[in-house]
């Protein structure tokens, strides 16, 4: 394990101090609002980011900072490190583990290193330079996706088909119909389960490059691929499509595709 995947294991060690002895606690939650409705975010939100930038600014203080709850800081340096606290934050608040805390480094703006950690489950998923891994009871195990190369037999997810603009949720209707089973309402605990081999294809729209940046490295490290709607790099549109076998591209962006012009 290189120096700088095992510093962001560190990094979701300081955001599970914080935030697992709130789990299923009256934390204090408040709603940021927008147009999507009740946006909510908690106290164990902000004070794990902080936790987790802190320890950034003492080991490595020319690395640069974006974060769901305190914004940029240096966004174009070299390494930057890309947090989501707790992401699935209604899950959270709903008692229900599923949510996770997401860490990303990019280096020249790619994802390198990736973390989804649920520490109500103990289970770390990390990919990077060195592999995918389950890190559980102290234990690793390789993360290895499966083979599915018809979407007819594969297991998608998506967090809520609200998600969607009225074409994107035509072409999600469509992708589930074709495919075996359909599961909502795991947020980024579903890309991790791409990488354990038990999901095989996630889409998603409107997401935020502290929702998606820790995916890339796990579910690529695991022999899976990470493309937007177009079936390009993940961008700035914030649709994504992630698969255990590469083969379920193709079909999926028959629909997704065209929701994407």
């Amino acid at each position: 394990m290189t120096e700088l995947e095992a510093f962001a294991l560190d990094l979701a060690r300081a955001a599970a101090e914080v935030a697992l002895p709130l789990f299923r606690t009256d934390c204090g939650v408040e709603d940021k609002g927008g147009p999507g409705g009740f946006d909510p975010v908690t106290v164990a939100d902000r004070q794990a980011e902080a936790a987790i930038r802190r320890l950034i600014a003492d080991r490595y203080p020319h690395h640069g900072v974006v974060g769901e709850e305190y914004g940029e800081d240096r966004p174009d340096a070299e390494h930057v490190w890309v947090l989501d606290p707790i992401d699935g934050t209604r899950a959270f608040v709903a008692g229900l583990p599923l949510w996770t805390t997401l860490v990303a480094l990019r280096h020249g703006g790619t994802p390198k290193i990736g973390v989804i950690a649920q520490p109500y489950l103990d289970e770390v998923f990390i990919g990077g330079p060195s592999g995918a891994r389950l890190i559980r009871g102290g234990a690793a195990t390789p993360l290895k996706c499966r083979p599915c190369p018809r979407l007819n037999d594969a297991v998608i997810a998506t967090t809520d088909p609200d998600i969607f603009n009225g074409a994107e949720h035509g072409a999600w209707t469509q992708v589930r119909a074709a495919a075996r089973l359909a599961r909502l309402g795991c947020d980024a605990y579903a890309y991790a389960m791409v990488a354990a081999g038990r999901i095989d294809l996630v889409a998603e729209t409107a997401l935020k490059p502290w929702d998606w940046s820790a995916l890339v490295p796990v579910i690529e490290a695991a022999g899976g691929r990470v493309v937007n709607w177009r079936g390009q790099a993940p961008g700035g549109d914030g649709r994504i499509l992630a698969v255990g076998d590469a083969a379920l591209i193709d079909q999926a962006l028959v629909t997704l595709r065209r929701a994407a012009i």
